[in-house]
């Protein structure tokens, strides 16, 4: 098997291969320029390719992210988009990164970052299989608070949409919202939404 099938092989089994684990395999950067060059593999973002003919869902996207910005956690509009509590429809992904992480410079991918800090970055995050990569992205009640929470980002009547589909949906309980809206110091401006959904 040649280096060139190697890659075609990894990228196959994979669905998005990254520069720095072929070369963790001993194969050069060069021979995956030559396979975007035939159209063999798509160059997504730096350092991240897909394989040309590889099976791409809705939130295909979403494992681009994570392989380029591995500390970060699909929060926000994505979020709330993965867990299918919004009609809004975001064209960038909300990545939460930690406060003084150095922001991904990328051309490629739309990316919109978050900067959260402590408990508030740290919990809530759930771990879901998409086309065979862990993606990190924050628990419906998480990301209920965090929308309350950075409601000048992205609107109060988001917050409030999700809030209630949250509930409707049995997503989550009351107790849970409440768990994340101390940790997030939200429970001042959750209460009287709360009180007037109960």
């Amino acid at each position: 098997m040649t280096r060139m099938e190697q890659v075609l092989e990894l990228a196959r089994e994979r669905g998005i291969i990254q520069a720095k684990e072929a070369e963790a395999l001993g194969i050069h950067r060069q021979h995956l320029k030559r396979l975007e060059q035939q159209g063999r593999l798509i160059r997504s973002a730096r350092g991240i390719y897909t394989f040309a003919d590889a099976p791409i869902t809705e939130r295909h996207t979403l494992v681009e992210v994570v392989k380029r910005v591995p500390q970060g956690v699909i929060c926000l509009l994505s979020a709330l988009n993965f867990h299918e509590l919004t009609t809004q429809a975001p064209f960038e992904v909300w990545l939460a990164i930690p406060q003084k992480a150095r922001a991904p410079k990328e051309d490629l991918l739309p990316l919109r970052i978050v900067r959260m800090s402590g408990q508030s970055l740290e919990s809530g995050i759930e771990k879901h299989f998409v086309e065979g990569v862990r993606v990190p992205v924050y628990s419906p009640a998480k990301t209920v608070v965090d929308s309350f929470k950075f409601r000048s980002k992205v609107g109060l009547d988001v917050a409030l949409e999700s809030l209630r589909e949250c509930l409707q949906k049995k997503c989550c309980t009351v107790d849970e919202i409440w768990q994340y809206a101390k940790i997030c110091r939200m429970q001042n401006v959750i209460r009287p939404y709360l009180e007037a959904l109960e």
